[in-house]
């Protein structure tokens, strides 16, 4: 390369680089050319003979990334959200959607209509939920195996110590458990301390206990995500059950989103049958823009994303009737 070429390539590198450094975060912007195409694996857990279904939506780099989790809701399956992975990916991050066996899609899918409501209740039992939890850290384990075994396509793709967890409904219990609630008799043992910050969507209180025993101990930041209209046919949580959850944290950083008229169904891809309202498309839009400026905030420690997050920047995506608060304790 002669002098004079190598000159302008520099002259422009300094460009770009301030033009990247001037312009204002945005949580939203990504590479539109860029898709992520979904890698599906599976974890074997020796342990318990069980096998764990996995979805990959991987970024464009190949180094060392911050790894996002995502637990799905009763009868769901790897294939739900997936709005989610593709927009954390684009934004750099592995996605890493798991499928939970005995509460996953399974349950419902060769049950006749009038049967899969009974099967449903029934796959949403104790016995799942420490399933899930446990899945979660197999999961982890096998992160760590496949990052360090130095085959493609995950060999030094995952930055372990950049951890986040997430999850709707019965996913949400998930992620509450493995992210630092107290149990009365189980205390915080499903906690699992390599995850460094949650993602809950549609949380709950527990059935026994307070809100303020269960969730008052919490060492990581949170973001809550819920509805006006955040009711479930299966389990306790109603909407005083679910706004109960932000005032009882503690110790950490916590925000919460509550969407004018949104239902349980707003944090998946597609509405239920039993849904009333008409779907409003922003709902997904502010979604991806909080979950994204919270994961930069606190898996990157990107300065940035912390001022939009704790600034007008959710006002700005949020609508009207919407609300948003959080604390930094």
């Amino acid at each position: 390369m002669n002098k004079f070429l190598f000159l302008i390539l520099l002259y422009a590198t300094l460009l770009l680089t301030r033009a990247a450094e001037a312009a204002p975060y945005d949580p939203l912007a990504v590479d539109p050319n860029f898709r992520a195409q979904p890698l599906d694996l599976t974890v074997h857990d020796a342990n318990r003979h069980r096998e764990i279904p996995l979805r990959f939506y991987l970024p464009q780099s190949t180094w060392a990334a911050p790894v996002v989790l995502f637990s799905h809701g009763l009868g769901g399956s790897r294939n739900g959200d997936e709005f989610l992975g593709q927009h954390w990916a684009a934004r750099g991050y592995v996605a890493v959607f798991l499928q939970h066996p005995g509460s996953d899609d399974s349950v419902w899918k060769d049950k006749a209509p009038a049967d899969r409501m009974d099967a449903l209740k029934e796959a949403a039992s104790r016995e799942n939920f420490i399933l899930r939890t446990v899945d979660v850290a197999a999961v982890l384990d096998q992160l760590g195996v496949w990052n360090a075994e130095g085959k493609p396509p995950l060999a030094g793709r995952v930055d372990l110590q950049k951890i986040g967890m997430s999850g709707h409904s019965f996913g949400a219990l998930t992620t509450q458990a493995v992210s630092g609630e107290i149990f009365p008799i189980m205390g915080n043992r499903l906690t699992d301390p390599r995850v460094k910050a949650a993602i809950v969507f549609s949380p709950s209180s527990p059935t026994h206990g307070s809100a303020e025993s269960a969730f008052g101990a919490i060492k990581i930041p949170w973001l809550l995500m819920t509805g006006t209209k955040d009711t479930a046919p299966i389990g306790h949580a109603d909407m005083k059950s679910r706004l109960a959850v932000y005032p009882a944290l503690h110790g950490a950083p916590k925000y919460e989103g509550v969407l004018n008229d949104a239902e349980h169904s707003a944090f998946t891809d597609r509405a239920l049958p039993e849904d009333r309202s008409p779907r409003n498309p922003n709902h997904h839009r502010v979604m991806l823009a909080l979950t994204t400026a919270f994961w930069d905030a606190y898996l990157r420690r990107d300065p940035a994303a912390l001022a939009w997050l704790n600034g007008v920047g959710p006002r700005s995506i949020l609508e009207t009737a919407d609300r948003w608060q959080f604390s930094l304790n």
